[in-house]
């Protein structure tokens, strides 16, 4: 039996889980290495990642074009720890016990890379924050 803890988890989750929520479960993933588990999911996924996201991302050095939409399942909520929104309203389960954030960003759906770029700063940035903050 071992006494390692369990590693904490974190679920984005967004609408269409093709840009916002991708964007930073990519960035936790990327630095946090294996520290942290990371999900993310979309109350109503589209049916691909946003490639202005894709190529938002390849600037940074971090490729997400082999990702997929995932729609949000009650046991991705239960299976977190902290479960963060970005627009996704009242669609995502509460369970007691878990942490909740809402950040409210613009939706980089139906944008140009350029205007992508300053939602990908921003969440990189919170993204580095929440990483200071889970303990583990």
């Amino acid at each position: 039996m071992s006494d390692t803890p369990p590693k904490p988890s974190v679920l984005f989750v967004c609408v269409h889980n093709a840009g916002r929520s991708q964007m930073a479960a990519a960035f936790l993933t990327h630095l946090a290495s294996d520290r942290i588990e990371v999900r993310s999911a979309g109350s109503a996924p589209a049916d691909q990642v946003n490639p202005a996201v894709v190529q938002a991302m390849n600037e940074v050095g971090i490729d997400v074009s082999a990702e997929a939409p995932k729609i949000l399942t009650i046991e991705a909520v239960q299976a977190s720890d902290v479960v963060i929104t970005m627009g996704c309203g009242d669609t995502c389960p509460v369970f007691p016990g878990k942490t909740y954030l809402d950040w409210k960003l613009d939706d980089p759906a139906g944008q140009g890379v350029a205007a992508v770029r300053p939602i990908r700063d921003d969440i990189e940035q919170r993204v580095r924050t929440l990483m200071a903050e889970i303990p583990g």
